[in-house]
């Protein structure tokens, strides 16, 4: 659907979309009155209906200037960009379903056949060591995502695993030639060796949020506590006034508005936009179980904030990693140096059970041999990690 702010449109005419610059042929034209009329050509000021030979959506783009080719506008209309995914997350169908066991095929068509109406969302392939082959998709903000996950459910009648969201990152890393390179980061697992990180800038969202006066002081803290920073209050009614933050995205899409709710009996609302990215202490956070390195939990965070997140996801990963014969460590590290750690201990079996009183050294020996035993098996054995345990480190947003 179109409208015409300059000039005429008629049907054969060769067109151009501005921003993207592809071109097509319009095949035909119309305007509703209110059911549909074909028409030959349509000036300023009117809407129309404008067919021509498009063959995906990821052509066009809405609100994009369409020109004519052989004489075209000088400059697009102001007032239009791209869409740009800010907030990331993984989808992977439930392997656990009563319907089937396993429903990616049914998951990648019903993505597709969403995607058709709706250009600002973005996936692309992933695989994890316990969830199996799943989608990245990148959503415009934290309610895109939710509807997104809801059409998913509701139209493709599949069941999902959604990790928690994650946003996107720019790093400034050292060239080849010593010249300094920004790249996009959107999974905590794609960033560069930090030998050869200069910076980490993370998107800053201006925050709105309306709220009544007797719960001022219990949001103002909720903010702080999220690395926010208060810019504006504003008078609204003898009830009610605005506030503004500046708040980075990655301490907003956790939770921020459930725990806004609880604070102000539900009558606070939020509103957000993103402002700039901005750069800040940040680490990559690595997690290790029994020494090895696993790169699927991998998380960025605050460095005030890391030596907190690493325990809690310790906390849940010794929950659900099952204990084995031999002691299990389970450890968060920024670059070489451990901030955390957890234990799950050993399963034990009573070896001195069969002896019967006598000389002490005959218990002393089995508990030695045992031991060693222990010993050999933490060096060459290996871990497994249920499915349910990766699924309680990527849902850390749900604390």
């Amino acid at each position: 659907y179109c409208r015409v702010f300059d000039g005429r449109l008629k049907v054969g005419d060769k067109i151009r979309m501005m921003g993207l610059g592809r071109t097509f042929n319009v095949t035909e034209l119309g305007k509703y009155r209110p059911k549909p009329e074909k028409v030959k050509e349509v000036g300023p000021g009117e809407t129309c209906y404008l067919v021509a030979a498009i063959k995906t959506l990821g052509d066009v783009r809405v609100g994009d200037t369409i020109t004519i080719d052989n004489d075209p506008a000088e400059k697009a209309l102001s007032g239009y960009e791209p869409p740009r995914q800010m907030v990331f997350c993984d989808f992977y169908p439930a392997t656990n379903s009563d319907k089937k066991g396993n429903d990616f095929e049914a998951l990648r068509e019903a993505m597709e056949k969403l995607s058709l109406n709706d250009a600002s969302f973005t996936f692309q392939t992933v695989h994890s060591e316990a969830l199996g082959f799943g989608y990245r998709c990148g959503f415009l903000g934290l309610l895109h995502m939710d509807i997104i996950q809801e059409r998913l459910e509701r139209e493709g009648d599949v069941e999902i695993v959604q990790t928690a969201p994650t946003v996107s990152y720019k790093v400034d890393i050292r060239g080849k030639e010593g010249q300094t390179e920004e790249v996009e980061v959107h999974n905590p697992a794609d960033l560069p060796d930090m030998g050869s990180v200069i910076a980490i800038k993370e998107p800053i969202a201006k925050v709105e949020v309306m709220v009544p006066k007797q719960y001022i002081g219990d949001v103002m803290k909720l903010a702080l506590d999220r690395r926010g920073v208060f810019t504006n209050q504003m008078f609204v009614s003898d009830a009610r006034d605005m506030l503004t933050f500046e708040i980075p995205l990655a301490e907003l899409i956790y939770d921020f508005y459930d725990k806004l709710k609880g604070l102000t009996a539900g009558y606070g609302t939020m509103d957000y936009e993103i402002a700039r990215y901005q750069e800040d202490r940040l680490a990559k956070v690595d997690v290790l179980i029994n020494g090895d390195h696993v790169e699927a939990l991998s998380v960025i965070v605050h460095k005030d904030k890391a030596e907190q997140r690493g325990r809690n996801l310790l906390v849940r990963l010794k929950k659900q990693i099952p204990r084995h014969q031999f002691e299990i460590p389970l450890q968060c590290a920024i670059g070489g140096k451990i901030i955390a750690r957890e234990t799950i201990a050993a399963l034990r079996k009573d070896v001195t059970a069969k002896c019967y009183g006598g000389d002490i050294t005959r218990k002393k020996k089995l508990l030695e041999k045992q031991k060693k035993g222990k010993a050999r098996m933490r060096e060459y054995g290996n871990v497994s990690i249920p499915q349910e345990a990766f699924i309680a480190a990527l849902r850390m947003g749900e604390e």
